[in-house]
């Protein structure tokens, strides 16, 4: 059938996923920004206050095994409306907390709760709409997530300098919500057959099947158990270490260089920029060259950058790093989804892509810890920005491994 002249409704479904990754990920990586008035106002040690970070980005990964589920049996627009609500509440919550285990409550369990249904259909959607151009539509919406960072970590900055930590949260809070009530209006679950593009799908088009609770559990299960889901979970377990360390304390890091707060958020807002060019570019590019190969080329690219980072003492040098941590990492980031859709198929996408970003979680739970805590006992990040360069590395032979036990 034709189409000539009609815009595929596949990529207004694309710019809501990219406001959804907008807002979560712009809120949770401007973490970084408001560590240092956080630490200030409880004086706790830099490990304790990590925990907070981490319990959200535990729970963003965590959650996302059972909302994958709940998506995929009831339908992304109704699940996006849940967690735009959980997100604003919790939000809301961690304005208004007063201690250290509130905040943890409310940004760590709360937040990170409304932002995994967030996360979940930002990226799983998509595969649902595109096969060819998976790459470039993934990195599209993903884009989302680098526009964030380039967006909320400077906005938060200034916030906080007029309005303190607290109203400046609100504000952004209020902001979000704004965008996901968009972003809810335009999503939907899948094309109709009649709506999808010409050589789209290189078979076909196909909808999926409406099947049982039980039945979609068992078919998730076994994708778990294979070696090639296992690599893929090992991989992305490792090579995260490198983000959340960098995301966490990069900025306090260089406020410990002699640097300005501003530099330091500067830094986290080049990573988002770069990102976005690297979404995009190599997004689009893997299509043609290989969406795992360009995934394993991407991933080592970050471990090798931040192995560097204990080097690099000036403005100049750490926005290099930046530039070039943020366009391996849009690489990697746009080819989330798309390489778990050629791994295991798209008929539980929502479900698999949640079950093996708990390894997200896992990461994302213990290295801000450890690095802050090997901070606090040796007084440098050192060690930790060369432990999680090298592991980022093995992470990378972990899926090129996944790739070919899934070819």
């Amino acid at each position: 059938m034709s189409h000539v002249g009609r815009v595929y409704y596949g990529w207004v479904v694309v710019a809501a996923c990219f406001l959804g990754s907008f807002v979560v990920f712009g809120l949770s990586y401007s973490f970084g920004v408001f560590f240092e008035p956080i630490l200030e106002e409880f004086g706790r040690s830099r490990g304790v206050t990590s925990v907070a970070f981490g319990v959200q980005s535990l729970m963003l990964y965590l959650g996302a095994v059972v909302i994958g589920v709940l998506v995929d049996r009831y339908g992304t627009r109704r699940m996006l409306a849940v967690g735009t609500v959980v997100l604003g509440i919790g939000l809301a919550g961690t304005s208004q907390a007063r201690s250290l285990p509130a905040l943890v409550l409310t940004y760590g369990v709360v937040t990170g709760l409304g932002m995994s249904v967030l996360f979940v259909v930002s990226y799983a959607t998509v595969p649902r709409w595109f096969d060819r151009r998976q790459g470039l539509a993934g990195g599209l919406a993903s884009a989302g997530l680098g526009m964030g960072m380039v967006v909320v970590a400077p906005a938060a900055d200034a916030l906080i300098v007029r309005l303190g930590w607290r109203s400046a949260l609100l504000v952004l809070a209020a902001c979000a919500v704004a965008l996901l009530v968009v972003a809810i209006a335009a999503v939907r679950d899948e094309p109709a057959p009649e709506q999808v593009p010409d050589r789209e799908f290189a078979d076909g088009f196909q909808a999926s099947q409406r099947v049982g609770l039980h039945e979609r559990l068992t078919d998730v299960r076994t994708i778990a158990r294979s070696p090639a889901f296992l690599a893929q979970f090992l991989g992305w377990l490792l090579i995260y270490t490198t983000l959340y360390v960098v995301l966490s304390h990069l900025v306090v890091h260089i406020v410990d260089l002699g640097l300005s707060r501003t530099v330091g958020a500067t830094a986290v807002a080049l990573i988002g920029g770069a990102s976005v060019v690297g979404r995009v570019t190599i997004g689009h590019a893997a299509d043609r060259v290989g969406r795992v190969s360009t995934f394993v080329v991407c991933s080592a690219t970050m471990g090798a950058a931040t192995i560097t980072l204990p080097a690099l003492d000036t403005a100049a040098t750490l926005l290099a790093f930046a530039f070039v941590y943020g366009l391996a990492y849009g690489g990697n980031g746009a080819l989330l989804a798309p390489l778990t859709a050629d791994l295991f198929g798209r008929s539980n996408i929502n479900a698999v892509f949640g079950l093996v970003s708990v390894s997200l979680g896992i990461s994302g739970l213990v290295s801000p810890y450890v690095a802050g805590a090997g901070h606090d006992a040796i007084g440098t990040y050192s060690p930790a920005f060369v432990a999680a360069g090298l592991l980022a590395l093995a992470g990378a032979v972990a899926i090129a491994v996944a790739g070919r036990l899934s070819a």
